[in-house]
């Protein structure tokens, strides 16, 4: 079985583009930051105003297992789970836990929160 860091460093990042088109987010909104980051142009939210609005799912506070799943795990396996039965999700996390890529216990949770917005 591979490990967390062995998985991670097996794959590329696809470009924002891709990930922002996925979204519903069109290319000249994006502000770029390289080939795998942007900002997205505000004024998208002021075209879109009246568009149907999306539901929040907001996942914090919770007690991680002696397996160390916790917030960031949850929100993936919702993420999928939405994904798999047909809804457009897309996922805001802040400060995911880092202890399975470098080992250390909550490196980065602190009291961070992670966001599953159905679509």
């Amino acid at each position: 079985m591979l490990t967390d860091i062995e998985i991670a460093q097996s794959v590329s990042p696809r470009p924002i583009t891709e990930i922002a088109k996925t979204a519903g987010v069109p290319a000249e909104y994006l502000i770029p930051y390289g080939s795998d980051k942007a900002k997205i142009d505000l004024r998208l939210l002021e075209e879109r105003k009246d568009a149907p609005k999306g539901k929040l799912v907001l996942v914090t506070a919770i007690n991680p297992t002696p397996a160390g799943e916790g917030k960031t795990t949850t929100t993936i396996g919702l993420a999928d789970g939405l994904r798999r039965i047909g809804k457009n999700v897309t996922v805001a996390i802040r400060e995911p836990s880092l202890g399975p890529v470098f080992g250390v216990k909550g490196g980065a949770a602190g009291g961070g929160w992670a966001q599953v917005i159905p679509m």
